[in-house]
């Protein structure tokens, strides 16, 4: 019933690397806003709306590119604040058959607040590394 804490950052747009445990074929991402029932203004025009999904390259050759930063885009999707406040969504990963420690969400815009945005919890999905032939997904 109460909302509990947020990440806010300040404006509509921001963004956040998340380090994984362990290196992980990534398939999905979940993002989780509170409801507008849990909501004490009865809004939320906090929760993110544009978001992109990105990997990065850094460091993941071990040779001398080991210092360059190149991003790869895996997805761009817009959180519905008229649907389930737990919304996944499937990331592009066909074009990089590889795993990756370091996922960045970036958010583009929220759905009015100019002054802060708020994102409750995020989940990423895939196959850990070392588990790639289990059929099963890792959280």
């Amino acid at each position: 019933i109460f909302p509990g804490n947020c990440w806010a950052f300040k404006g509509h747009q921001g963004q956040v690397v998340i380090k994984l445990p362990a290196r992980v074929y990534l398939t999905a991402i979940t993002l989780q806003h509170i409801s507008k029932d849990a909501s004490p203004s009865g809004t939320i025009i906090s929760a993110p709306k544009d978001i992109a999904v990105f990997v990065s390259l850094l460091g993941t050759s071990g040779g001398v590119d080991a210092d360059r930063d190149e991003e790869t885009l895996l997805g761009v999707f817009t959180y519905s604040v008229e649907k389930n406040p737990t919304q996944t969504f499937p990331l592009k990963n066909m074009l990089l058959p590889r795993a990756f420690s370091h996922v960045k969400l970036l958010v583009k815009s929220n759905w009015g607040n100019e002054w802060y945005t708020c994102i409750y919890r995020v989940k990423v999905h895939g196959k850990m590394e070392n588990q790639k032939a289990s059929s099963q997904d890792q959280d």
